[in-house]
């Protein structure tokens, strides 16, 4: 999963066509997204570290280099988690287009989607 998050973030990054992604930086303790918030990105973590939360249980920490929220921006429902800046961070925002954009050009990222989110689907089976 990693080659293909590097593989983002240099498309996010380069100055070239209109993949570049927002980037939004949080201080310790912010609020990213809370559940009901509209799903309309997905987000990859640059600097820092996020905690995602179900209420008072914190359900995975996103480290640097790793995606969060691509759920709401697959099915266009809120989201359905919190997401909080466990330290300063940093995270580039990838919106609908930009996510069109990316699977076409390359298959595989939509299949590293796919695996991502099936990992931490047997997670939630498995506990």
């Amino acid at each position: 999963m990693k080659n293909v998050t590097n593989w983002l973030l240099q498309q996010l990054m380069s100055d070239a066509g209109s993949q570049r992604a927002t980037i939004r930086e949080f201080a310790s303790g912010e609020s990213i997204f809370r559940v009901g918030d509209p799903g309309d990105y997905l987000a990859v973590l640059l600097v820092g570290t996020i905690e995602i939360r179900k209420g008072e249980r914190v359900i995975s920490v996103v480290e640097p280099g790793c995606m969060f929220g691509e759920m709401g921006l697959i099915d266009g429902q809120p989201r359905v988690a919190d997401a909080y800046a466990s330290s300063h961070c940093r995270i580039a925002e990838v919106r609908e287009g930009q996510f069109m954009g990316l699977l076409e050009a390359t298959p595989y990222f939509g299949l590293a989607v796919m695996r991502l989110l099936t990992d931490r689907l047997r997670k939630q089976v498995e506990t």
